[in-house]
């Protein structure tokens, strides 16, 4: 977003003289605004905006275009970020409450079973807590490392390029795929593509549905394993982020919170339904293209303009 600078309008002859070639009208490309952190936002939010930021963090979540690189460069273009921990928890406890709306009958066959001691739903959990555990390794273990990638928009952009390639991969995968569930083994190997989607950029969704149809397992349960493995991943990262919210306060307001939570839900209730629907009509390869315009497109900006590189 660019900005434009009007010099010496008011600038005195002698004034005008000492600076002879300084040209009267400047124009300055996008500068990425300086962070403190990941986990640190500006300090207030209209209504309007807690519905657009809440929008687009349950469309991006689920649909296979990286919530996190949209973030990254959202922010690097037109100083876009979430206002504060609190903020960010709000609208990922939101997303995973619309993981649990549209798979509840599911989510209560398995809580059904693991109470009345159904090897099948216990073998269901236990391949959900083994996918949980790579991902969770690595957010805890190097928290510190990854945290500067956030602020690497060209990163950003060059890992949805690898997301297009990883989306585009689902067809073909799927054509072999057949199982109603991962192996332990398929289990870990999704678990690794959710601990690799840690990285802005890389989508979870698309990562661990291809990495599922890879170990053979047919789209629509690759589908499911993938959003009910969200739960614990959402789950884990707002408690990473809980020492934050003693400082957070309350700065973004407790209605633009409300409204946040409410546009997340509701739009990720949306985003699933649209994923599972173009998975089964064969045309979910479509999301790559745009992941390439945009990462493509952001690349090819930042090789003409050095302030877009981060």
């Amino acid at each position: 977003m660019g900005c434009v600078f009007l010099r010496g309008a008011g600038a005195s002859a002698r004034a005008l003289h000492d600076r002879p070639h300084r040209p009267p009208l400047r124009v300055a490309l996008p500068q990425r605004p300086r962070r403190r952190g990941r986990l640190r936002g500006r300090d207030g939010v209209n209504p309007f905006e807690a519905f657009v930021l809440g929008v687009v963090q349950g469309l991006t979540e689920f649909l296979p275009v990286s919530s996190s690189g949209h973030l990254v460069l959202g922010q690097a273009l037109f100083g876009i970020e979430l206002p504060g921990v609190l903020f960010e928890v709000t609208v990922h406890v939101a997303t995973a409450c619309a993981v649990c709306w549209v798979y509840r009958r599911r989510l209560a066959a398995l809580l059904r079973g693991v109470c009345s001691a159904d090897r099948g739903s216990l073998g269901d959990v236990g391949l959900l807590a083994a996918a949980t555990l790579p991902a969770a390794a690595v957010g805890v273990g190097l928290r510190g490392v990854l945290e500067p990638t956030f602020e690497r928009p060209v990163l950003a952009a060059a890992m949805l390029l690898v997301t297009g390639a990883v989306v585009w991969s689902i067809r073909r995968l799927s054509r072999r795929a057949a199982r109603a569930r991962p192996t332990v083994a398929g289990a870990l190997a999704i678990g690794l593509a959710q601990a690799l989607a840690i990285l802005p950029g890389i989508s979870r969704s698309g990562s661990t549905v291809a990495a599922a149809t890879a170990a053979g397992v047919e789209p629509r349960r690759a589908a499911e394993f993938s959003f009910l493995l969200s739960i614990p991943a959402i789950g884990g990262a707002a408690v990473l982020q809980a020492p934050d919210l003693g400082e957070a306060g309350l700065a973004a307001g407790v209605l633009p919170l409300a409204i946040a939570f409410a546009a997340s839900a509701l739009s990720g209730v949306l985003a699933i339904r649209i994923f599972l629907r173009m998975l089964e009509r064969r045309v979910f390869h479509r999301f790559a293209w745009y992941c390439w315009l945009i990462g493509g497109g952001y690349l090819a900006a930042a090789a003409i303009w050095p302030a877009l590189r981060g």
